[in-house]
């Protein structure tokens, strides 16, 4: 039935093909992707490994995280709402981890689906990076994976950061995008992002330093190992569509038993906001 769901709100473009995306992403991991991707879970949550650890990726869109919660140790359990990511992952399973059996388990699932919820238990680290805004429920969403946290845990997530009309007028971009037949996606994403990228490239090149903008595109996989055209597409495309601002964030997760025990900001502009919390309570 979610296979069946997902393909109708597709199709009545109310919701963006990430698995589609992720797929053609697919064709560029290597090691050093996975490698860097790695290093950056690491950086982000302050260890040098989860070995002994439970780990749910909620949303786990190409797998790479998940792939990279494996390499460093943990016991792993992904699962995504769209069934195209939910192949992404076993393919990356099957490239970079046969070995992995029983101790990474990929599945299709809802984070919104309480019942599937409760039939998973609860884990020491709730990844889930840039998912729980494309949920069209972002608060159940997010008080849902923080469930999902036992006592003593971690709760990871990047949620967009709010920018008030900005966030207003992305939402209708995407929302167009959606409604726009496959093969004008793609020309439709290059002309909203032309202008943000004409301003960097001008920017640069007034610094005399031109190759800031140069490896913009071709370092761009030296920080989280991710691709910048497929999140070009995701950004543009990424429908449903919500936003948090970070004391939004904080305040929500605190009332719930939450400390937090780390932050990155956007100050202001795109992207997401990065947290990591911790749940009260002994491990």
């Amino acid at each position: 039935m979610t296979e069946e769901n997902h393909a109708q709100e597709i199709a009545a473009g109310q919701r963006f093909a990430f698995g589609e995306n992720w797929r053609r992403f697919l064709r560029s991991v290597d090691d050093g992707r996975i490698d860097t991707a790695t290093r950056s879970l690491q950086k982000l949550l302050g260890v040098v490994d989860l070995k002994g650890l439970r780990v749910i990726d909620v949303g786990c869109g190409s797998g790479m995280f998940s792939l990279a919660a494996h390499r460093l140790g943990a016991r792993v359990h992904s699962f995504d709402y769209d069934p195209s990511s939910v192949g992404c992952a076993l393919e990356l399973r099957r490239r970079f981890a046969s070995e992995a059996g029983e101790s990474w388990i990929i599945e299709e699932g809802s984070i919104l689906d309480r019942d599937y919820l409760e039939s998973l238990g609860t884990f020491d680290l709730v990844y889930s990076w840039g998912v729980l805004h494309h949920t069209g429920q972002m608060w159940n969403a997010i008080e849902n994976a923080a469930a999902l946290t036992a006592p003593g845990g971690l709760f990871t997530l990047a949620i967009y950061n709010a920018q008030g009309s900005w966030s207003d007028r992305w939402k209708k971009i995407k929302r167009t995008y959606n409604r726009l037949p496959g093969w004008l996606q793609p020309l439709f994403a290059i002309v909203v992002t032309l202008p943000f990228d004409l301003r960097m490239a001008l920017s640069a090149c007034l610094r005399l330093k031109p190759m800031e903008y140069v490896r913009l595109w071709t370092r761009y996989d030296k920080d989280r190992g991710m691709n910048r055209w497929h999140d070009i597409l995701d950004w543009v495309g990424g429908y449903p569509f919500e936003v948090a601002r970070p004391e939004e964030i904080f305040h929500f997760l605190r009332d719930r038993g939450f400390t937090m025990e780390n932050m990155v900001t956007r100050l202001g502009n795109v992207g997401c906001n990065e947290f990591v919390f911790r749940r009260e309570g002994e491990a």
